[in-house]
């Protein structure tokens, strides 16, 4: 750990708090450190490794594309890309896909989309892009302009305008926002993770889908972090019963390799033409091949464990010793805890379990299939420390 350690200070850049810990192997939900130490991780790198550790399938169809052909850029056909496209049109209804490499690129496209569908249909002068307060889309300069938090901001101005914020939840605010200024999109996340892992109101999300419709304005679902089966639907704008125009995801699609989606309705399907967007990575074979594997896991039995899990987490914490509140949906969990949130995650990953945090909360990210003896487990030891006394 030492020699890594000052390997990884000496020669990768400042941007990361790392926690003290070296993982080397995992296996499942489980994974060990350099000291052999085991860890029940109840992070799955922040919501990607949606089935674990080292999953004989998707390590099989993985493999069995890198020994075919790693990467041919986009000058070529390749099958993985071309099936996992059509996948997620039948698993969704929507009509095209684009490939990036990651969240933010996605989001990137997703705006560009917004952008020209506008232009074409109301003008150039409607380029603007309402984003929720407290959102997270991304840190490109653009995707930043869209997150709805200042502090993103603050060192990196001037960042990408035509972006405004309303509050969550607020429909009213949405609507004077939205009438008083010229008006391409609403991009939203279902579940704001970064924000502290809140679920939209279902009437907002529904009033909000009905007011764009009608007014043109389309309807983008950042489901980067909660796509995937990670709430227990495919993606969740399905809890909600609306009908987006565009739908960005990554993270858990690829299950552990990088890949983001772009999904295009009927209405946007033809937005973008030849030349009007690019990427050398995206669609990248090995990727999508794990990513099929990963749809093809993510049938109803697999959506419908989700959901009982998540139930099971709920019951357990809340009214649990130390906990105040407890928010999110499926297995995308927020804690709101009256131990400071760092202090659990360090005394958790003492006793062996890994979590993370958003904001003032401690955040659960499991893999989907986190056998249940394991999540039990692991929700033991954070209700026993939850239960301390906070370190003074």
């Amino acid at each position: 750990m030492k020699n890594i350690k000052q390997l990884d200070t000496q020669y990768v850049a400042n941007t990361y708090k790392r926690y003290p810990v070296e993982i080397v192997s995992g296996k499942g939900s489980i994974c060990t450190d350099a000291e052999g130490k085991e860890y029940i991780d109840m992070g799955s790198g922040i919501a990607v490794n949606a089935l674990g550790f080292a999953d004989e399938g998707w390590m099989a169809a993985v493999t069995a594309q890198l020994g075919q052909v790693q990467h041919t850029s986009n000058l070529y056909y390749t099958v993985p890309g071309a099936e996992l496209a059509a996948e997620l049109c039948r698993r969704t209804g929507l009509k095209k896909v684009f490939f990036g490499n990651s969240g933010a690129e996605a989001n990137e496209c997703a705006i560009k989309v917004a952008r020209k569908y506008a232009a074409e249909k109301k003008g150039a002068d409607y380029y603007h892009i309402i984003t929720l307060e407290n959102s997270f889309h991304g840190r490109t300069v653009t995707t930043l302009a869209a997150t709805g938090q200042a502090h993103y901001h603050e060192l990196f101005l001037p960042l990408t305008p035509g972006f405004l914020h309303t509050p969550a939840n607020d429909y009213e605010a949405f609507v004077k926002l939205a009438s008083e200024n010229k008006v391409a999109a609403i991009m939203m996340e279902c579940v704001q993770g970064e924000g502290g892992v809140n679920a939209l109101d279902a009437d907002f999300v529904t009033r909000v889908a009905a007011f764009a419709k009608e007014n043109d304005i389309l309807l983008i679902f950042d489901e980067v972090q909660t796509g995937n089966g990670r709430t227990g639907e495919l993606y969740a704008y399905m809890h909600y019963g609306v009908t987006p125009d565009v739908v960005t995801t990554a993270k858990g699609l690829g299950g552990g390799l990088p890949i983001g989606a772009c999904l295009l309705s009927e209405k946007t399907e033809h937005v973008l033409g030849y030349g009007d967007h690019g990427s050398t990575f995206g669609g990248n074979p090995v990727c999508a091949a794990g990513a099929l594997h990963v749809l093809s896991r993510l049938d109803n039995a697999m959506l419908q464990d989700v959901r009982e899990k998540s139930a099971y987490v709920f019951r357990a914490l809340q009214g649990a010793k130390g906990v105040k509140s407890v928010s999110g949906m499926g297995l995308m969990i927020g804690i709101e805890t009256e131990r400071p949130a760092a202090e659990v995650v360090a005394a958790c990953m003492e006793r062996g379990v890994l979590c993370l945090t958003a904001k003032h909360k401690v955040r659960l990210l499991p893999a989907l299939n986190i056998p249940q003896n394991v999540l039990e487990k692991a929700i033991e030891i954070i209700k026993s420390v939850c239960a301390e006394a906070p370190t003074v």
